[in-house]
């Protein structure tokens, strides 16, 4: 396809990324997004459920059935919330710490890949097209509702 558009890059990439890592960890009887999880808790102080989601840009019950799935597997514990009794914090067992620091190794050999095929400027390059698609979509400017923008017309003439 020559005509390939840049939303399409983008996820056959991310497809592809994530298709690699889940075939990784299965390996270790583990998932992409388990690594992922494993590699967002604190490994000190653990991590309050409630900020994984956000952190990790997962859906509240994806997170559930991952969490869930991990306490069985006896990588993480649940512990209330010293500084706030209605939360929980996430903690890693001495086992999901041997994991978190597979799942780092996983990610490090990916990046180390990565920099060994492409330039230092053709990196650059990327993060920074990277950058500016992400905050053209956190600032809402791809879709511009027209009564918005109608309405930020007339503020900014007044």
């Amino acid at each position: 396809m020559k005509d390939k558009t840049i939303d399409y890059i983008l996820r056959a990439t991310w497809q592809a990324v994530a298709r690699m890592y889940n075939e990784e960890a299965s390996k270790y009887g583990a998932t992409m997004a388990t690594g992922f999880a494993l590699l967002s808790i604190d490994r000190e102080k653990g991590t309050p459920s409630t900020s994984l989601g956000p952190k990790m840009g997962m859906e509240a019950t994806s997170l559930t059935r991952t969490l869930k799935s991990m306490e069985e597997r006896g990588l993480i514990t649940r512990k209330k919330n010293p500084n706030d009794g209605r939360g929980v914090l996430i903690h890693l067992t001495e086992e999901g710490l041997d994991k978190r620091e597979l799942s780092k190794t996983t990610v490090l050999k990916f990046n180390e890949t990565i920099k060994q095929h492409v330039t230092e400027e053709q990196l650059q390059n990327f993060l920074e097209v990277s950058d500016i698609i992400n905050e053209l979509i956190a600032d809402k400017k791809i879709y511009i509702d027209p009564d918005n923008l109608k309405k930020q017309n007339k503020i900014a003439s007044i």
